[in-house]
């Protein structure tokens, strides 16, 4: 027996529809090249949405068509969310930061019917643009009055959309209908599409509204610094829409701390989420200049590890919450995120602190489980580790190919329906996730496993280190050993044989590092975490400078 209940798609123009009858007047605030604070409404930006529908239908695409984006995190981008989308194409984000053949590579495996780039984008598609199979249609997110010079031809999108109504029927289709596109950032082989769904992104959207996630409410003011050119921005435009949150978009100046601070004081922002070396640039202005960011409650930190020490001086000096939040681009991105719970402020302070420290626990419509090498289910009580598998209802079951699913990556998806992360992780009695390491980074010493995470973690809570990563060395007596690379603090002076002393009593005597590399900056991916492949490369081609305690 069926139950009776209507069968309404979940559509991301029914969030759109929702949003303009529910919270007309709630603001978007926006910092952009030719506006550095526009500020309108939701009925704003879905009206405008409306007529950048019409505009698309005029120039004759049709459903299922990839329109690329290559913008930042602005009103203009977000129309395109939901404009693109809602109209039952596929909004194609792109990542600018990633390397030019994967950019190629990108764009003509989507096949991209238009390219909305922002103008600081126009030099990097002028060198795409003879690569490309079939060039798309190009418009640049801007009125004529900035328009900048260009080899190609393209219009403004404010002429773009101009002319048209915005007398606009969201058309109805099956809620599985592709939604969005975007590629993971390649760091081994060609990038990987991810292909998500109406039906996954309105899901996605109620987990991260939740109290125990991100906690969105038409009473709060959120600012995503994560790139909407990258897993939609954590899903955080189209939740933001669904539960009428005001929202703060920093465009280019995501990683300026004197701008973030100024729009956090001065729009009220109360959550914000981005990767860690956001927050620790922030809070090194902060610390210098004075300023603070009072209106802020919970800060939200992801891409890779927060280190604990980041976390409680967010707290003790700013009374700010920084909690981690752990996904992938193949799960929307999320996967967990730390909030605490009655059963867990029952335990001693030190499984607190574990667990704030973790990756957190996974919301509902989440499942994680461990595994063992022979894919054996391992037991959750915080002592076992083993490959970090995960479903759920916004979790993809392929990647996207012009072969069809199933061609790409395959090899990641379990036959009994999981998808195999790459990390390796315990999971606590409770639920709390504790990401050991990505499979790849890990370091094997004389047989036994030690997390590069844990130690990393550890040296960024010495005075000196600014950033720190850690990498295997070969050993010839141990196989491998971990590498200590460091970014001092402004004017401090690496001492080694100090620097490896402050880890005795934090982590097992075996794990310390042998050696020390100090170096002016280390490497980033196109997505802001630490470059290890970048690093193993620069080990190897002798560019850095181990120390070990007695040469030191």
């Amino acid at each position: 027996m069926l139950g009776q209940m209507m069968d309404q798609p979940l559509l991301i123009s029914s969030i759109a529809r929702h949003a303009d009858r529910r919270f007309a007047d709630q603001e978007i605030v926006s910092f952009t090249v030719d506006n550095p604070r526009h500020r309108y409404t939701y009925r704003d930006a879905f009206s405008r949405a409306r007529k950048l529908a019409n505009a698309l239908a005029r120039h004759g695409v049709e459903q299922g068509d990839r329109i690329g984006t290559m913008a930042w995190n602005d009103y203009r981008h977000f129309e395109l969310y939901f404009g693109v989308s809602g109209s039952g194409l596929v909004c194609h984000t792109i990542n600018p930061r990633l390397f030019e053949d994967q950019l190629v590579f990108i764009i003509n495996d989507a096949s991209d019917k238009f390219l909305f780039l922002d103008p600081m984008f126009v030099g990097t598609v002028e060198a795409l643009l003879p690569r490309l199979d079939n060039a798309p249609q190009l418009v640049i997110l801007t009125d004529d009055g900035h328009m900048p010079e260009t080899s190609f031809d393209a219009v403004s999108y404010e002429a773009f959309i101009a002319d048209e109504s915005d007398d606009y029927d969201w058309p109805l289709f099956d809620e599985n209908t592709a939604s969005a596109l975007c590629y993971t950032s390649g760091t081994t082989g060609n990038p990987k599409g991810v292909l998500y769904s109406h039906r996954s992104t309105v899901l996605h959207s109620f987990g991260v509204s939740l109290p125990d996630v991100f906690d969105l409410s038409a009473k709060e003011v959120a600012m995503p610094i994560v790139p909407m050119f990258h897993v939609n921005a954590w899903g955080i435009p189209y939740a933001t829409a669904l539960t009428g949150t005001k929202l703060v978009f920093p465009g280019p100046k995501m990683g300026d701390p004197a701008v973030l601070q100024e729009l956090i004081e001065e729009e009220g922002v109360t959550n914000s989420a981005g990767v860690p070396t956001v927050w620790q640039g922030l809070i090194a202005y902060l610390d210098a200049t004075g300023k603070r960011i009072d209106s802020v409650k919970t800060l939200v930190g992801g891409g890779s590890a927060v280190p604990y020490s980041l976390m409680v001086a967010y707290e003790e000096r700013y009374g700010v919450d920084l909690v981690h939040a752990w996904g992938m681009s193949e799960t929307s991105p999320l996967g967990s995120m730390f909030h605490t719970s009655p059963a867990l402020e029952k335990l001693p302070e030190e499984e607190r602190q574990k667990a704030r420290a973790s990756q957190g626990a996974p919301p509902f419509g989440v499942e994680l489980r461990i595994v063992d090498d022979e894919g054996g289910v391992l037991p959750q009580d915080g002592e076992a580790v083993g490959a970090l598998q995960i479903r759920g209802p916004w979790i993809a079951s392929s990647y996207f190919s012009a072969d069809g699913p199933g061609t790409v990556g395959a090899d990641a998806f379990t036959a009994d329906g999981w998808f195999d992360t790459g990390d390796v992780a315990s999971i606590s009695p409770l639920g709390y996730m504790h990401i050991e390491d990505r499979a790849k980074d890990l370091i094997k010493s004389g047989g036994e496993w030690i997390s590069s995470i844990e130690l990393e973690n550890t040296a960024v809570g010495h005075p000196t280190v600014k950033q720190a990563a850690v990498i295997a060395m070969p050993d010839e007596k141990w196989q491998e050993r971990p590498l200590l690379v460091v970014v001092p603090e402004e004017g401090a002076t690496i001492d080694a044989a100090e620097l490896l002393g402050f880890f005795n009593g934090q982590v097992a005597k075996w794990w310390i590092p042998d050696a020390v590399a100090v170096t002016d900056a280390i490497p980033l991916t196109a997505t802001g975490k630490i470059s290890k492949l970048d690093l193993r490369k620069q080990l190897d081609a002798g560019k850095l400078t181990v120390q070990s305690p007695a040469t030191a």
